[in-house]
C-alpha cells in the first residue's frame, strides 16, 4: 500500500495514495497504523481524500484500529472522506462509530482538544 506520511510535532498524518482499499490491503494498513502506538508521538490522522472505494473488511479494520488507539489513550481521527466511502461506512453502520472530520484542519483541532482532555484527566488522577 502506497501512503504519504507527514510527521508533525504532536501527530502524524497518513494519506493512502490508493483509489481503493481492499481486503488484501487491510493487514498491511493495520500493521502500519498500529506501529504508531509504540512511537513517541502515537497520534494519527488518517486522511482518506484519495480513497474512493473501501471494502467492508477494510472498513471494519479501520474501526477496530481506531478503538485500539482510544483504548491506549491515543488519538485516531479520520478526515476528508469521499462521498462513496462515507456512504459505504454508513451502509455498514460504522460511520457513527468513527471520529471523522470534513477537513484535515478540523482533525488537527480535534486532536489538540483530545490532548488537552488527556492532560486534564491525568492532572485529576494525580490530584493536581
Amino acid at each position: 500500500m502506497i501512503v504519504k506520511i507527514d510527521t508533525k510535532e504532536k501527530f502524524s498524518v497518513i494519506t493512502p495514495n490508493e483509489a481503493s482499499v481492499s481486503a488484501n490491503m487491510t493487514e498491511e494498513l493495520k500493521n502500519m497504523l498500529l506501529s504508531y502506538m509504540s512511537k513517541e508521538v502515537p497520534h494519527i490522522i488518517l486522511n482518506l481524500k484519495n480513497v474512493t472505494g473501501l471494502d467492508a473488511s477494510a472498513a471494519n479494520t479501520i474501526a477496530e484500529i481506531q478503538q485500539t488507539f482510544y483504548e491506549k489513550n491515543c488519538s485516531f481521527i479520520i478526515c476528508e472522506l469521499q462521498e462513496a466511502v462515507e456512504e459505504k461506512l454508513d451502509e455498514l453502520e460504522i460511520l457513527e462509530l468513527l471520529n471523522v472530520t470534513p477537513t484535515e484542519s478540523e482533525a488537527w483541532d480535534i486532536l489538540q482538544m483530545e490532548e488537552i482532555e488527556r492532560e486534564l484527566l491525568n492532572d485529576d488522577e494525580t490530584g493536581n
